[in-house]
């Protein structure tokens, strides 16, 4: 009885103690939750403002989102277009004064062949105004002559002419018969009948070519009126109507256009003189020729072979063909064929030596420059296109390498300058290189 009261109380002691342990750990905890719980809280995202946009990327600029090239051909596209824009006006006025843009270059032309005489003249003592009296008469004159004397030969062998051609015809005609060409009587007869259906269809509009001949004679004779007073003026005055066309010029570009305008003028008339002696040789040889091979009309032949000679490469082959198809119809086959070959031989000649001689190489044009441009000026005015298309080439081409010439004269010269070294420094303004008497009219 005594030992039971004595265990309890160890019991009970221990359990005093684990209940005061727990005590303890539970007053941690709860110390540690107060501390978690007391620290601050992260602050919140503070929202953008009602009023500002989002925020979007930036986009490049349209003009760098196009391709290189792209942007290079359209550059150069709308260029080119401006550049036909002006074209096309300045052929269509061009086109409304065809007469007197036509009459005018021919006065340069004629200008240019007599100019060198008027000078020549100056140097022997005589004063300009009878001196350019002189040579204008003169050369009117001969021109006058020549045209009179081809008419005049045209009228006295008109009726032999024909009588020879219609001789001619039959002996083609029985020629073509025997030849190996197996031509048919029927075939001759079906040619001739559908030339003359031809014929008697265009008889309205060959009348209407005939009335208008009257208004085609009274242009040609105002043409001529006008390229003889241009051209007395252009002898007599041409130097202050050069100085005068300068101040048209923008002053930056005067003393540029001053220097090539003496050497257009000089390529100008190298070009009609040398154009001159080639086409006379070749009237004289292949006129011979002719006259040997007892072709009718060999003279006015001849002249016509010198005038077609002004138009590059087209004339020649077109006065080649005049005289072979007179020699046929008149002289047949044989006769036609050496006709052909006298005309070649020549030709050929003046191609290869007299024009490389002759015109030099300050007028040289490659020969697809020439039936472009002869093709071109016969499409826009003619036969007065055809003849100064060639000229106008050459003179554009001294032009244009004149001014490239004194661009890079100026840039050597500047460059010169900024180094410090001495150079020849470029023409200016005051004082403009001038044209010369033997360089401009």
């Amino acid at each position: 009885m005594s030992r039971v009261p004595g265990w309890v109380g160890r019991v009970g002691a221990g359990l005093t103690a684990m209940s005061e342990r727990w005590s303890e750990r539970r007053a941690e905890a709860e110390r540690e939750h107060a501390e978690e719980r007391s620290e601050p809280p992260a602050p919140a995202p503070v929202p953008p403002p009602p009023d500002r946009p989002p925020l979007v990327p930036a986009r490049p600029d349209p003009a760098q989102a196009v391709p290189w090239g792209v942007r290079v051909a359209a550059e150069v596209g709308w260029r080119l277009l401006v550049l036909a824009g002006t074209l096309w006006v300045l052929m269509r006025v061009i086109s409304a004064v065809q007469l007197v843009v036509l009459a005018f270059v021919a006065s340069l032309l004629i200008t240019a062949l007599l100019q060198p005489t008027v000078a020549r003249l100056r140097r022997y003592g005589v004063p300009r105004g009878p001196a350019t009296a002189l040579t204008a008469v003169l050369g009117f004159v001969v021109m006058g002559l020549i045209g009179w004397f081809v008419t005049w030969q045209v009228m006295e062998n008109i009726d032999d002419l024909s009588d020879q051609v219609q001789d001619g015809i039959d002996e083609l005609r029985r020629w073509l018969l025997d030849s190996p060409f197996h031509v048919t009587d029927k075939q001759i007869n079906e040619i001739a009948k559908n030339l003359r259906e031809a014929v008697g269809a265009n008889t309205d509009e060959i009348t209407s070519v005939g009335l208008e001949g009257v208004t085609v004679v009274v242009e040609t004779l105002t043409g001529v009126l006008l390229a003889v007073f241009s051209t007395l003026f252009l002898l007599y005055d041409g130097r202050r109507i050069w100085e005068w066309s300068l101040k048209l010029v923008p002053a930056a570009a005067r003393p540029g256009v001053a220097g090539a305008g003496p050497r257009a003028w000089r390529t100008l008339t190298a070009y009609v003189r040398g154009t001159v002696v080639v086409a006379l040789i070749d009237a004289i040889f292949i006129g011979l020729g002719i006259y040997f091979l007892d072709v009718p009309m060999a003279v006015p032949l001849a002249v016509f072979i010198f005038l077609f000679a002004f138009i590059p490469l087209v004339g020649a082959v077109v006065s080649g063909a005049l005289a072979v198809v007179v020699a046929l119809v008149t002289q047949g086959v044989f006769t036609a064929v050496m006709t052909l070959v006298v005309v070649l031989a020549v030709q050929q000649i003046e191609g290869h030596i007299l024009q490389p001689f002759i015109l030099g190489r300050a007028v040289r044009v490659h020969p697809l420059a020439v039936v472009l441009s002869v093709t071109a000026g016969g499409m826009i005015a003619g036969i007065g296109g055809a003849v100064v298309a060639v000229p106008l080439v050459a003179v554009t081409n001294t032009v244009v390498g004149s001014l490239r010439s004194y661009s890079e004269e100026v840039a050597r010269a500047r460059l010169a300058a900024e180094s410090g070294t001495t150079g020849t420094p470029p023409p200016t303004e005051d004082t403009p290189p001038p044209p010369t008497e033997d360089s401009k009219p």
